[in-house]
């Protein structure tokens, strides 16, 4: 079984949630339902979330992974929000992580899958931020190709509706576009 290594990814979060400043939480996101605060808010939860579904002790109050409420974020909200990020990707250090069923969001999966999920949404939700402050995002080739391992079955016209409402609708992309580019066409994103 092969594990995940989510530190370089949440180690770029960690840095793009220190650096938002009270008067950005209301800019607006990629994700067109969220503001910064919002968004900022629902990594928070998702990183409890997705804690819990590594030890397979759901923490309480994860059942939704993350409101997406910035009205939400307490005092010391961001040193919060970076130990979650930190403690995420530590959890998913462990093998026994990987093995057996878990649940994240209310979602029964396999751990395997919920490792993988798990990347995904701090990518991209990596992404959305940098994206809304305006800063430069950087991410490893071996995390884009772990998300791209979750989200191309999830992205043929045979499976849109299972889509749900999580991720915006496929757009084009070209097959020879960078990878990062593809994953967010994936997500329903224009790099």
């Amino acid at each position: 079984m092969t594990t995940l290594d989510l530190g370089p990814a949440t180690t770029t979060l960690r840095g793009l949630v220190a650096s938002v400043t009270d008067d950005q939480l209301s800019l607006p996101t990629p994700c067109t339902k969220y503001t910064v605060g919002d968004l900022v808010e629902h990594v928070g939860g998702l990183a409890a979330a997705f804690t819990g579904a590594a030890r397979k002790q759901p923490a309480p109050g994860s059942d939704q992974g993350g409101s997406g409420d910035a009205s939400r974020l307490e005092p010391g909200w961001r040193d919060r929000i970076d130990g979650d990020l930190a403690e995420l990707a530590e959890a998913w250090r462990d093998p026994s992580a990987y093995e057996g069923m878990t649940a994240a969001g209310g979602i029964d999966l396999p751990g395997e899958v919920a490792a993988s999920v798990a990347l995904n949404e701090v990518v991209v939700h990596g992404w959305d931020l940098a994206t809304a402050l305006g800063q430069p995002f950087a991410v490893t080739d071996a995390d884009v190709a772990g998300c791209m391992a979750f989200a191309e079955p999830f992205s043929t016209p045979e499976v849109a509706g299972e889509r749900g409402d999580a991720f915006g609708p496929v757009l084009p992309y070209a097959a020879d576009d960078a990878p990062l580019t593809r994953l967010l066409a994936m997500m329903g994103r224009r790099a």
